[in-house]
């Protein structure tokens, strides 16, 4: 059996995910995101242990994530870390490796279910099915396109807000 690849987000560290082999990876941003004391400990005992490697994915990675999320509207909710990790996780599965994520973040979870690529949570149950975001005004329903930049619709001036959406189960 081939082995696997993990790619680690900061919440792996945070729910106290323990590397055991040399085949743990994330990205350069997740440091960013690793705030208290015991994640930092576990993050930095794995790189001295060599347990765990920062590595960048490459350019064509990110912007296959970026056609990914564009139809799904995770684009809305996923941050920049978020994004290199997922990038990276197509890296992964590109070369042929068996890869799985680490991450309880669940619009990374909904992503990665469209991708099909594998993952776990480390703290929380995990997602159950696949959705869809979509810009929409409060008032008069409206949707919006992700890349409408303003707070209040056009056309009424109420609030815009993500709403979610269900897809088919994959």
């Amino acid at each position: 059996m081939d082995e696997t690849y993990y790619i680690l987000d900061a919440s792996a560290f945070i729910g106290g995910f323990q590397p055991k082999n040399s085949l743990n990876f994330t990205v350069s941003q997740i440091t960013e995101e690793i705030k208290d004391i015991k994640s930092k400990i576990i993050f930095d005992e794995a790189i001295n242990e060599a347990k765990l490697f920062i590595k960048e994915p490459d350019l064509k990675s990110i912007k296959n994530l970026e056609l990914a999320i564009s139809t799904s509207g995770d684009t809305l909710r996923l941050s920049y870390p978020d994004k290199m990790l997922l990038s990276l996780a197509i890296d992964f599965k590109s070369s042929g490796k068996n890869v799985k994520v680490m991450t309880d973040d669940y619009s990374m979870q909904n992503v990665l279910k469209i991708l099909n690529i594998s993952y776990e949570s480390v703290l929380t149950e995990g997602i159950k099915g696949v959705y869809n975001w979509k810009k929409t005004c409060e008032g008069c329903k409206k949707e919006f396109p992700d890349s409408y930049e303003f707070d209040d619709c056009e056309i009424c001036g109420s609030k815009i807000f993500k709403r979610r959406i269900k897809t088919k189960k994959k």
